[in-house]
């Protein structure tokens, strides 16, 4: 199993149309793509200087499962808002 893990920070600026267009989007990715096996995501509730902004937490099966997902037309899709509205982005993908 894989666990992929993306923190989020928000460029100054971003409005709260941006982010529910974002959430909406990650919202609808587990319907559209079956290699999602959980999938959990949400703001930052701290907010504390070294907080990110927005957290996505994923499982897949395996790291070919991760990969479909990655280059798949709705993932991408929302890939577009983040990189829009995001200034800085990491993420760590590991087994479990």
């Amino acid at each position: 199993m894989i666990k992929h893990v993306v923190l989020l920070k928000f460029k100054p600026g971003v409005t709260e149309e941006d982010v529910e267009s974002l959430e909406k989007g990650l919202d609808a990715l587990p319907g559209a793509i079956p290699e999602i096996l959980s999938y959990d995501f949400g703001r930052d509730i701290v907010r504390s200087e070294r907080s990110f902004d927005f957290g996505l937490v994923s499982s897949f099966k395996d790291l070919e499962s991760l990969k479909r997902y990655q280059v798949h037309p709705e993932h991408v899709k929302v890939l577009e808002i983040v990189k829009r509205i995001c200034d800085q982005i990491v993420a760590v993908d590991f087994t479990f």
